[in-house]
């Protein structure tokens, strides 16, 4: 094994410490934004353990056996690769969730809780005793099941187009098992004919990167579905169905809430204006990034 990947210790035990540290060390010269926090976090997958307990036991001077070592050299080496971490550890956290992700399904980013929260607070400011939301383009099923079960007087429909994330979907609906969400394999375009003018609150992270772009990140790059990245020559063709459907399902009043790349903040407003919505604004994230913008339904 080359001497830039991790070296299990032969014939016995090294200290969990200087494991970590090894870890650290080879994920910041990958150029992994924290490392510190993904090898904590891929150590303690593999002990099933949380970053606490796995920094607990560092200070400890808890040793780690060799079948562990091999095992923490093996995923080292992949994350280092640009390997999406949760791929890896097959769960994604997403705001009190813990969802099951892998090839084939986007996986949620921390930015699209900011997004949920705006859908969550819309929703709940419902007048209605049983509010009725929709996620288009669910994925994951990560904003879904946040409203599923953050505000568990709504009723949430979800609908995924794609096989391959559908797997994902259908196991993270059946692990958090909310009895006020519902999934369907079905278009976004098409979706919950049903439920025309009686939706409160409408959300969608879309693909919305534009097809000549290049994503910096190579996990994103390699890993992530394009289905579940790009949007057509500026990123919007999605979005403007959003606009269309939206105004289907949405009844006057509600709320539609997309997310969207940082630079299609008016691009997006100019959509949804275009199409009847009223007061549309965007939103920034943590990091102070236009990450949403919403609308009211004329």
């Amino acid at each position: 094994m080359s001497a830039s990947v991790l070296s299990p210790c032969p014939g016995g035990t090294r200290s969990l410490s200087s494991a970590l540290a090894e870890t650290v060390a080879l994920f910041a010269r990958a150029g992994i934004v924290d490392p510190q926090v993904d090898a904590e976090l891929l150590l303690g997958h593999l002990l099933g353990a949380g970053r606490g307990e796995v920094q607990a036991a560092a200070i400890r001077g808890d040793v780690l056996d060799a079948d562990l070592d091999g095992r923490l050299a093996d995923l080292a080496a992949r994350r280092a690769a640009r390997e999406p971490l949760q791929h890896l550890t097959g769960v994604a956290y997403f705001r009190h969730l813990s969802l099951a992700v892998g090839p084939g399904v986007f996986v949620p980013r921390p930015e699209t809780e900011m997004v949920a929260q705006i859908a969550i607070d819309a929703l709940r400011a419902s007048a209605s005793p049983a509010p009725v939301a929709v996620d288009l383009g669910t994925g994951s099923g990560a904003i879904a099941l946040a409203l599923a079960t953050e505000v568990p007087h709504a009723r949430v429909h979800a609908a995924e187009n794609s096989v391959n994330a559908f797997v994902w979907t259908k196991e993270n609906f059946a692990r958090v098992g909310a009895d006020n969400a519902r999934l369907a394999f079905i278009d976004l375009a098409d979706a919950f004919p049903e439920l025309d003018g009686t939706v409160s609150v409408l959300v969608s992270n879309p693909p919305y990167v534009p097809d000549a772009a290049v994503p910096r990140d190579p996990e994103v790059r390699r890993y992530d579905p394009p289905h579940a990245l790009y949007g057509g020559a500026d990123g919007l063709d999605v979005v403007r169905v959003l606009a269309e459907v939206g105004r289907r399902l949405v009844h006057p009043g509600g709320t539609i809430v997309i997310e969207h790349g940082e630079l299609q903040g008016p691009s997006v407003r100019g959509v949804l204006t275009a199409a009847g919505w009223l007061a549309a604004a965007t939103h920034p994230d943590l990091t102070m990034r236009d990450r949403a913008t919403t609308a009211l339904r004329a």
